[in-house]
């Protein structure tokens, strides 16, 4: 059993600390929001807990589930007590319209992220291409990374293996603004005939 922290209280985060719950992990999730952190755990059941919001987190594992304006101030808040965890960058940094990205060309969330962060801290690019109720659902899915740091990348794969998802290495960090577009192109799919109870999936042929 792996201890992961989800910083965040809201769909996604409740999403994935379910499914994790569920698959023998122990949750332990931070918000400014202390009430609904503490609701959100009850709700998970399984042990889950809630940390105190800025201080060192419990898990190796760190998911960062808040919108992607707000991700680097709370990296930036944590500071060094993100030290030694690893980060997964979950964020979709969409346009006002979701019809393009936020983020400067030739950037993406996860390197902003990665520049915020205490220094030699991975940052591990996951789990943004696929929506939250559909990860809620517990069933077999593709889940596309990206990072610079082998290791770190390894063990965020042992852990998405862990809860039932097949990850797909795409390469270094550089490849997370790839995905953030990945992320368009979904919205696109869903708003324009496919729904939004899909997944993009690498078909084994």
């Amino acid at each position: 059993m792996t201890t992961i922290s989800i910083i965040g209280s809201g769909n996604m985060a409740t999403a994935i600390g379910t499914r994790a719950a569920k698959h023998g992990h122990a949750i332990e999730l931070m918000s400014r929001n202390t009430a609904k952190a503490s609701a959100l755990a009850d709700q998970i059941g399984h042990g889950a807990t809630t940390g105190e919001f800025g201080a060192p987190p419990a898990g190796d594992i760190v998911i960062v589930a808040v919108p992607y304006t707000g991700v680097v101030d709370v990296v930036t808040h944590y500071g060094d007590a993100l030290a030694g965890k690893i980060l997964v960058d979950i964020s979709n940094p969409f346009s006002a319209d979701a019809s393009g990205l936020a983020t400067a060309p030739g950037s993406s969330a996860a390197q902003e992220i990665a520049a915020a962060a205490p220094k030699g801290t991975p940052v591990v690019k996951a789990l943004n291409s696929l929506f939250g109720h559909v990860i809620a659902r517990d069933t077999p899915l593709d889940a596309f990374v990206a990072g610079d740091d082998a290791a770190a990348k390894a063990h965020v794969a042992a852990f998405l293996e862990s809860i039932g998802l097949r990850p797909l290495d795409t390469g270094g960090l550089a490849m997370a603004s790839v995905l953030e577009w990945t992320g368009i192109l979904l919205m696109g799919l869903a708003r324009n005939g496919a729904g939004f109870d899909i997944a993009l999936s690498a078909v084994d042929r």
